[in-house]
Formats: C-alpha cells, sequence, structure tokens
C-alpha cells in the first residue's frame, strides 16, 4: 500500500467518524446519547490522529489489503452492512444481534460445519454473546437501543 492509498482509507475513515460524532452529539434525548458520544469522541480523536499521521508520512505503511484478504472479509462486511441499514431497525437489537452474530460465526468458525455438535456450541456462544451485550447496554450502562419488534 502506497503513501496516498493511506491517506485516502484513513481519511474515509476519518470522515466517518466526524459524521456519526457528529450525529450522537445532535440527537435527542441527550441522556440517550451519552454513551454514543464518548465512544464516538474517542473514535474520531484516534481516527484523526491516523489521518493526521498519514497525511505527514509518520506512519509505516504495510502492504495493503490482499485479494485474498478482501474476498474472505467481504461475507462479513455484507451481514454486517445488513445488520447496520436494516435488520437492527426491522427485527430488534437483540434479534438482529443475535442472527448476525450467529451467521458471522458460523461464516468464520473453523470447526465442522457437518457437526452438530459445532451448531450446538455456536448457538451457546450466541446467546452467551447477546446475553453479555444486554447486560451491558441495558442494565450496566442503561443505554437506549432500538426498539422494535423483539426487545
Amino acid at each position: 500500500m502506497n503513501r496516498s492509498q493511506h491517506i485516502f482509507g484513513s481519511g474515509i475513515v476519518f470522515a466517518v467518524g466526524l459524521w456519526v460524532t457528529w450525529v450522537s452529539y445532535t440527537q435527542q434525548p441527550a441522556e440517550a446519547f451519552l454513551f454514543p458520544r464518548l465512544i464516538a469522541s474517542v473514535f474520531v480523536l484516534l481516527a484523526g490522529w491516523t489521518f493526521g499521521k498519514a497525511v505527514l508520512g509518520l506512519s509505516k505503511v504495510g502492504t495493503g489489503v490482499s485479494r485474498t484478504m478482501f474476498v474472505n472479509l467481504l461475507p462479513g462486511l455484507v451481514v454486517m452492512l445488513i445488520y447496520v441499514f436494516w435488520a437492527a431497525k426491522t427485527l430488534g437489537f437483540y434479534t438482529a444481534t443475535a442472527i448476525a452474530f450467529f451467521i458471522l460465526l458460523s461464516l468464520y468458525d473453523p470447526a465442522p460445519h457437518v457437526e452438530a455438535k459445532s451448531w450446538i456450541k455456536r448457538a451457546i456462544i450466541t446467546g452467551v454473546f447477546v446475553a453479555v451485550m444486554y447486560g451491558l447496554f441495558a442494565m450496566l450502562l442503561n443505554v437506549y437501543t432500538p426498539k422494535e419488534i423483539l426487545f
């Protein structure tokens, strides 16, 4: 990856970070967005730092993303785009999270897909993950999550 690719990629991440931060600070009710504001502020600070280092030529540039790596990442990216732009609002936050996590786990878990034991293990891991997410967001942090069909 050459320097211009690094500048372009980090610039896009920084721009998205600015947009997410702006959205989190302009939405109401303000108390519902306290946690997202904190995360977005840290994210945009780190993204700005990375972009600044890229522009100034102070960052080490790697080899970039190969075609094979991109093909391996593509199914996960598609699942996450569907999750972010459709599923979380349509199915409810926790239901969509469980489905997306289970699909991602099934895609990237090296365990055999022909054994029932591996599917049971994936289902248990998904259940524990969603329970932890619920505990963190709803109970510990009191963060508002999208309320739709289920949860």
